[in-house]
């Protein structure tokens, strides 16, 4: 799935879902269309007011959820997300985080890519670092930001690691930091 989601914004939700995947090559079959668009959702938990309701009405987390939910008509195996909660707020990002959640509970694989750790972290089986081209590395959701930070900038001295490094020291003593 694309990073801008390449849905319709004058187009419905049914329209944008069956897009190039319509029932029926010959004829479009609304009925049969809107039917599979509700049950899908349905699946999902979904909370799209309507399928009939236009792209452009949906909040950002449901137009995220329309192109997730575009992607698995297909029946998969895997689903790829490039930075599913780029341009979202917290409670539309929470909304597609429980969607991943529930798209794995099928038990489809789902990749995430990701500048934002916490949310991967709050997903993740496994984290997995490349960086120019290479796998620098395969972290658990517990890691530090300290490996991950060093794993995905190369470094390990930068003012990144040294602030979190400082940050960890002075949460073991127990103190505070201004």
């Amino acid at each position: 799935m694309f990073q801008d989601l390449a849905l319709c914004e004058n187009l419905d939700v049914v329209a944008n879902l069956f897009l190039g995947h319509e029932v029926s090559p010959w004829s479009l079959d609304e009925v049969a269309m809107e039917v599979r668009a509700w049950t899908l959702l349905k699946e999902l938990a979904a909370r799209i007011p309507s399928v009939r309701e236009p792209i452009a009405s949906l909040s950002g987390g449901q137009r995220q959820t329309v192109a997730i939910a575009r992607s698995l008509l297909l029946d998969p195996k895997i689903i790829m997300l490039d930075e599913p909660t780029a341009a979202l707020g917290v409670a539309q990002t929470a909304e597609v985080l429980n969607l991943i959640e529930r798209v794995r509970a099928r038990g489809l694989g789902v990749i995430i890519i990701s500048h934002n750790m916490e949310d991967v972290r709050a997903v993740a089986d496994r984290i997995v670092v490349l960086r120019l081209g290479r796998n620098n590395g395969v972290f658990s959701p517990d890691a530090s930001n300290h490996e991950l930070v060093a794993s995905i900038t190369g470094a390990t001295e930068n003012a990144v690691s040294r602030r979190i490094e400082r940050k960890s020291d002075v949460s073991t003593m127990g103190g505070s930091t201004a």
